[in-house]
């Protein structure tokens, strides 16, 4: 299996005690989401439940009082010696209209309750998948990058937005259920006490063990999320119209899907054994609840016998033993239902309530705005790494100045952009711009100051204009600014010869959509980056790297035209694109070793005066 293999001791002990008990503090708040998505379809089934909970005793009881009025019908008829009239049936067949009434509203109720939860399930699954997506949008880009978080988000969007309704009707169930035996019980109490008890107690044995087997469940669920998450990306490289052509050049297919194979059989075998564990046990314990309810059966039947009660009695009792079982199973299971339902919730409130950093500046602009931007003695080591990214980089870029950052993979040039942007914290150190630290500007004017086309641009599934205007969402629907935008990032020719211009649809997820060449799309990026009109600092990271060296020149020729007072930074291998540039630094394992401009590192004859000339001679 690829990265992660699950094993048994991965996954943690299920809880119990008191830990147990406490996993049902998110029924309350089940019930407070619920409530805040619809009180009245809430309050009408509270109503609901209640009268479903009453109508089975109901029912139970005027078939009784149908069958003694059968028996005294008959009694009469026999004593009397004839038929009878119209009288000798009047009780008998109002009994039977009253148990018909009963039983069509018992089904009316059922089918109010059902229609319910489908709309509560409806609203309340878009809520809770919205509340998942506003909590991803608070988040730091960090949390994304952790690989035990992004299990938790995989987790939380999986299973807890049908939860929360689950635990709601189980909740409903166990409340119905709970009114049906008190009512149960009152009719039963009359036959004798104990017969209470055996009702109560015959229940208890099945729903121990469906109490144990949920939160194994559970633990299932969790230890496996890193596989399952293995298996949607295995699908995802084997069924993406993005990464078919090299599965089918590179024969990836078959060994991919062996993988995707091999994960399935190592999980399915642990739900396979819980499974037959879980009903095995479910099967040998709920006989004994067979067991109670036959015993009392006979109880009931012997009475009947010894005239200790009537035939239509009889009826009632051992319809209340059968209801009253189903009655307690169901609400022992629906207590178990509730604790496993809890169980998955605590992964949405996990999710939800992970520590989010308050907004840290408030400040809109900078005391010295002709300083433009600095570092000082910056570092940077990411979570969990054991050598930092940066370390101690000083840097200073004016207005008007531009900057080429040079270096291998890896060196940290995207992480510099990462925390100039502020979308990483320095370790140690601070960046400042206009002469206020990063941390206390306000972070909606910070970013409208700056433009970034990363070299992993996003391609978006979306109409040409839409793509573009995705660099400043105030202009994402207008169709003037699309226009503005690709004249600057070059993409306005080859955009208005498409069928339907700025209104094409790109990538093939949708009908009649276009796919356009690596250059194509790195045009529509660089026009992303002028949607920002009131950026004045440009950072382009790889931004051409599909483009040859003539079309690149030629971007880059225009863009030194249009960043005029702006303070513009590039990453690029190519050094014809480089040279341009007013500083360049060049970076190595973190560190600047060597900055100037291009004549000055030439004449220094270190790593970049080497770099350039091996390139060169591979044009020569």
């Amino acid at each position: 299996m690829i990265g992660y293999t699950p094993t048994t001791t991965d996954a943690p002990r299920p809880e119990s005690g008191a830990a147990g008990i406490r996993v049902f503090r998110y029924t309350k708040r089940a019930l407070e989401l619920v409530w805040r998505t619809s009180p009245w379809l809430l309050i009408l089934l509270v109503l609901l439940t209640v009268v479903a909970g009453v109508l089975p005793a109901a029912i139970a009881y005027v078939g009784a009082r149908i069958v003694d009025a059968v028996v005294a019908a008959i009694a009469i008829a026999q004593h009397a010696g004839h038929a009878g009239g119209y009288m000798l049936y009047r009780p008998l067949l109002a009994w039977v209209a009253l148990e018909g009434l009963l039983v069509a509203a018992a089904s009316g109720t059922s089918r109010m309750t059902s229609l319910c939860q489908s709309l509560l399930r409806i609203q309340l699954g878009q809520r809770v998948n919205v509340m998942i997506l506003e909590k991803a949008l608070t988040l730091e880009l960090t949390h994304f990058e952790d690989s035990e978080f992004y299990d938790n988000l995989v987790r939380a969007r999986r299973e807890a937005s049908v939860r929360p309704l689950a635990l709601i009707m189980k909740t409903a169930n166990l409340a119905q259920n709970a009114i049906s035996l008190i009512s149960y019980g009152a009719l039963l109490i009359q036959f004798s006490p104990w017969a209470v008890t055996i009702l109560l107690l015959a229940g208890v044995p099945s729903f121990a063990a469906e109490a144990k087997f949920s939160g194994q469940a559970f633990q299932l669920f969790r230890w496996r999320s890193p596989a399952t998450r293995m298996q949607t990306y295995l699908e995802t490289v084997i069924a993406r119209e993005d990464h078919a052509k090299e599965v089918k050049l590179f024969g990836l297919g078959p060994l991919l899907l062996g993988r995707y194979r091999g994960i399935f059989d190592k999980l399915y075998g642990e739900e396979r054994s819980l499974a037959i564990r879980r009903d095995a046990w479910g099967f040998g314990l709920g006989l004994l609840g067979v067991m109670a309810y036959y015993g009392a059966y006979a109880w009931v039947a012997i009475a009947t016998v010894l005239a200790r009660i009537t035939l239509g009695q009889m009826t009632m009792y051992l319809a209340l033993f059968r209801n009253g079982q189903t009655a307690v199973t169901s609400s022992l299971s629906a207590i178990s239902g509730m604790y496993e339902d809890n169980l998955y919730l605590s992964t949405l409130y996990e999710y939800l309530e992970t520590p989010v950093a308050p907004p840290r500046g408030t400040l809109p602009a900078g005391p010295q705005p002709q300083d433009g931007i600095r570092f000082e003695r910056v570092s940077f080591t990411y979570p969990g790494a054991d050598a930092p990214a940066l370390q101690d980089i000083d840097l200073h870029i004016r207005p008007g100045q531009s900057l080429a950052l040079v270096g291998e993979n890896g060196a940290g040039k995207t992480t510099l952009i990462k925390l100039l942007t502020r979308l990483y914290q320095p370790t140690s150190g601070r960046v400042l711009l206009d002469g206020l630290d990063l941390q206390e500007w306000d972070e909606t004017a910070l970013r409208a100051r700056i433009g970034v086309i990363f070299q992993d641009f996003a391609r978006y599934q979306l109409i040409v204009g839409e793509n573009i205007g995705a660099g400043d969402v105030r202009g994402f629907d207008a169709p003037a600014r699309w226009q503005e935008a690709a004249e600057k990032g070059m993409a306005a020719q080859f955009v208005e010869a498409l069928p339907q211009g700025y209104n094409t649809q790109l990538g093939k997820w949708f009908r009649d959509g276009r796919e356009l060449s690596g250059g194509q799309w790195q045009k529509i990026a660089l026009s992303r980056a002028f949607m920002r009109s009131e950026a004045d600092i440009l950072v382009l990271d790889e931004p051409t790297a599909a483009m040859d060296a003539g079309a690149e020149a030629e971007i880059f020729s225009h863009f030194r035209a249009l960043m005029h007072n702006r303070i513009a930074i590039v990453i690029s291998h190519r050094f014809s694109t480089v040279r341009m540039a007013d500083q360049i630094i060049v970076v190595d394992q973190g560190h600047i070793v060597e900055r100037g401009n291009h004549a000055e590192l030439m004449a220094v004859g270190g790593i970049y005066a080497k770099l350039f000339s091996l390139q060169a001679r591979g044009y020569q």
